[in-house]
């Protein structure tokens, strides 16, 4: 039976939680995703989890800090004015915000405080720092288009 690979587009359920307990994003309640290894849809390191499994197979993958999502970095902790930010965005505490940037990509940050005129936004990753807990059922796996090396 094929086993997944780097480039293979691949259907699958799958549950991020932090350690063992909060769930930060799931599949199994829904639609299955799709996705294509090597092209950036999932973090490196998740992708690394799926290379060998089969159609079928259900494992979970407990990971450290480290080889998940890494440490937080200081740096990605930006103090912004709150003009910077649309008038409908709900700029709250814990709000999950996604920023446009001038080359298409998108970027995920989360809101640490605000005050009347700026809020301190965390670009790092939610899951920085934390022991992940990354549960997968691989259900089919599609033939590439173009296979991919796998990332260095």
């Amino acid at each position: 039976m094929k086993r997944v690979g780097w480039g293979d587009t691949i259907l699958l359920h799958y549950r991020l939680a932090a350690g063992v307990g909060e769930v930060v994003e799931s599949t199994f309640e829904g639609e299955p995703a799709v996705l294509t290894l090597g092209t950036g849809e999932l973090a490196e390191n998740l992708e690394r989890c799926l290379i060998g499994l089969q159609p079928g197979e259900t494992h979970v993958f407990l990971l450290q800090p480290e080889q998940a999502f890494g440490a937080c970095d200081p740096a990605r902790v930006h103090r912004l004015p709150l003009a910077a930010f649309p008038p409908e965005m709900p700029v709250t505490p814990r709000a999950l915000i996604e920023f446009a940037l001038p080359n298409g990509s998108r970027l995920l940050g989360t809101v640490l405080e605000r005050d009347a005129k700026t809020a301190l936004v965390d670009f790092n990753h939610p899951l920085c720092g934390c022991p992940v807990q990354f549960e997968v059922q691989v259900l089919e796996i599609r033939a590439p288009a173009n296979p991919e090396p796998a990332p260095r």
